[in-house]
């Protein structure tokens, strides 16, 4: 049980640290990061073992860590008003063409890389954005000023509706 008690502890504290550490910091690792997050693992599953390395302590230690994501799945598809405060929420971070340096400033966002992902859509200047959002995932949804007329992306929580010509969606 003590297992049980301390992986559900762990979990808890990731999940903490993944929503504190920011929408882009999973979807844009580095070399770096991924050292970090092996040295992590192995320091969560010395955390979360001590020093009972048996199989039997090792699948109660995974059950565990994968209950506690189903059970955070079932939370926030049963209460929808829970997953904002969980995932977070998209964010608009260009509107008409200019970009809103506040927000790239709270989500921790350079400029320089809203143009890398801009260009990586096909999109050469920002004034050419109609909107670009940055999603929960950390990817970024740009959708072009002209166009089909759809004005879906006014609202952020819409829908993804990357089928129309003038969306373009890109990850880091």
């Amino acid at each position: 049980m003590d297992i049980v008690l301390r992986a559900a502890f762990v979990w808890v504290l990731l999940a903490v640290a993944m929503r504190v550490g920011g929408k882009r910091e999973i979807a844009q690792m580095s070399a770096f990061d991924l050292i970090m997050l092996v040295t992590v693992g192995d320091l969560i599953g010395q955390t979360v073992m001590q020093e009972d390395y048996s199989l039997t302590a090792g699948v109660l230690a995974v059950c565990t860590f994968a209950l506690m994501a189903v059970g955070l799945q079932y939370v926030t598809w049963r209460f929808p008003a829970t997953q904002s405060a969980i995932e977070g929420r998209p964010s608009i971070i260009v509107r008409d063409g200019v970009a809103d340096l506040d927000v790239l400033h709270s989500e921790r966002i350079p400029l320089h890389d809203l143009h890398e992902a801009a260009r990586g859509g096909g999109i050469r200047d920002l004034r050419d954005i109609d909107l670009c959002v940055l999603e929960t995932d950390g990817s970024f949804s740009f959708f072009t000023k002209g166009g089909s007329g759809d004005d879906e992306a006014s609202d952020p929580g819409a829908g993804d509706d990357t089928s129309t010509p003038n969306a373009h969606e890109s990850a880091p």
